[in-house]
């Protein structure tokens, strides 16, 4: 019999985690472990995409405005300020409540970007989704939109884009006009999704006198929704206190009638007659603002009537994200 001829293994090259390429689950691994993708690299890759970021505005300027603007406020815009400036013919980049057609970005005819916040994002950290779109939306030609995609798991977040020192003015507006600066040259398409959206938006009005306050009108009442940035159980704690002791209106006819949650903050939902407007809760939520600081700042055990007022804020809580 023949004498066997030992075998000798070829040296596989060396292909480091950031270099290995996404490819189909069932497919080999790039890597060269002769493992099937989804069993190797692909854990992590699967793991880093739907991972939730619990909050993922935390650290950008005004992180309750921008819960409210993804989650709340039908139609309004904000300046963003890049790191390092704008780049070469782009003259400004805007954030966006909603884009015509859902587009997730669109680069304009003049260079200027609009970033979409209100699409549905492919992983668990809405911030890398909209960091990979911004990038993307930076370097397209003028007059295009940008699709969605899956970002890369080691892709930066928006906190790596954006100036922190930059500020966050939302501008809330009473539809989407803001689509099309040439509303005459718009195409049919754009035209049909801007009268979509108008009929569907709810008239919607930020407060000047406290941070992240939007009024909104509905066909029955009227609204105050407040997103506040305060952890949740010691904010609980507060409206419980203030609730117990008849201290959590904002006016005849008013009522706290419980909260969401969304992106790792709570916000608490007022009822207001039809009749109250925007300008008339400024003023009571600037003395209910003082009134919460103190109770925020209580530490005595919540007494039997509080803590029954605080179960029934629980039981009134719907987590929108």
């Amino acid at each position: 019999m023949a004498k066997k001829r030992p075998q000798t293994k070829a040296k596989r090259p060396q292909i480091t985690d950031g270099e290995v390429p996404v490819v189909g689950a069932r497919e080999p691994c790039p890597c060269g472990s002769g493992r099937r993708y989804k069993a190797c690299h692909g854990r992590a890759a699967a793991h880093a995409v739907t991972e939730l970021v619990h909050r993922p505005f935390a650290g950008l300027p005004g992180e309750c405005d921008w819960v409210a603007l993804r989650e709340l406020v039908p139609a309004a815009t904000a300046g963003l300020t890049l790191r390092g400036g704008l780049p070469e013919g782009v003259p400004s980049v805007t954030l966006a409540t909603v884009l015509p057609m859902a587009w997730p970005a669109l680069r304009r005819d003049d260079g200027s970007v609009l970033l979409g916040l209100q699409n549905d994002t492919s992983s668990g950290d809405i911030s890398r989704d909209l960091a990979d779109t911004l990038q993307r939306a930076l370097e397209v030609e003028p007059g295009t939109p940008v699709q969605g995609r899956r970002a890369p798991a080691g892709g930066p977040r928006l906190q790596d884009l954006l100036d922190p020192e930059g500020g966050f003015e939302p501008e809330v507006h009473s539809g989407f006009e803001f689509w099309v600066p040439d509303a005459e040259n718009a195409t049919a398409d754009v035209t049909a999704s801007l009268e979509r959206a108008n009929a569907a938006a709810i008239p919607t009005v930020k407060l000047h006198g406290v941070d992240a306050a939007y009024w909104c009108e509905t066909p029955e009442k009227n609204h105050l929704r407040w997103v506040m940035p305060h952890p949740e159980e010691q904010l609980l704690d507060a409206l419980a206190r203030l609730h117990a002791a008849g201290r959590s209106s904002l006016g005849e006819g008013t009522r706290l009638v419980g909260s969401f949650r969304a992106h790792g903050l709570t916000v608490p939902v007022w009822d207001l007659p039809s009749g109250v407007t925007a300008e008339d809760v400024e003023k009571p939520a600037a003395e209910f603002a003082e009134r919460l600081a103190s109770a925020l700042a209580a530490d005595a055990p919540l007494t039997a009537d509080e803590r029954r007022a605080r179960g029934g804020l629980t039981n009134r809580q719907v987590t929108l994200s």
